[in-house]
């Protein structure tokens, strides 16, 4: 059975009221695949440089912002207190840009899901500070890669 179904197959949150509060951890991944001349074009040391700004600064804001708010984003999600947001960009080849969420809370559930969505978010915005300069960019592979504190941790092999 799905945990956010009731017995009647119906939506439900998960009510976690019994469960003991805990340090949760999670950390995301996602690329970001851009044609190889707006890396080369576009790079100013370990950042992008845009039209609109910073690339990398702006995506972290933006992934850390949605992290925080994705109880209002994902039906069903619990509200949480993020008490830790670190996201990453780096540039791992002259076309790929990886990014990297890491997130942080005591409390009674996972944190999966504000990882998940900081990546995601960064990446779209990553993608929207690039898209002027071409229709080729792709988001790939967003994924779980670690999680800790609850009943069972998890790392991706």
């Amino acid at each position: 059975m799905f945990s956010h179904l009731d017995k009647k197959n119906q939506p439900a949150m998960v009510d976690v009221s019994a469960k003991k509060e805990t340090i949760r951890t999670a950390l995301a991944e996602g690329e970001v695949y851009l044609p190889p001349p707006i890396i080369a074009e576009m790079r100013r040391g370990e950042d992008l440089e845009g039209p609109k700004g910073p690339i990398f600064q702006t995506a972290i804001v933006a992934g850390t912002m949605a992290a925080k708010r994705t109880g209002e984003l994902i039906p069903l999600c619990h509200p949480l207190p993020v008490e830790g947001c670190e996201i990453t960009a780096r540039i791992v080849s002259d076309s790929l840009v990886r990014l990297r969420c890491q997130v942080k809370t005591s409390h009674k559930t996972g944190v999966e899901m504000e990882a998940l969505t900081g990546v995601a978010v960064a990446a779209l915005t990553l993608y929207d500070m690039c898209k002027a300069l071409s229709p080729e960019i792709e988001i790939r592979r967003i994924r779980l890669l670690r999680k800790t504190g609850g009943k069972k941790d998890y790392e991706r092999p």
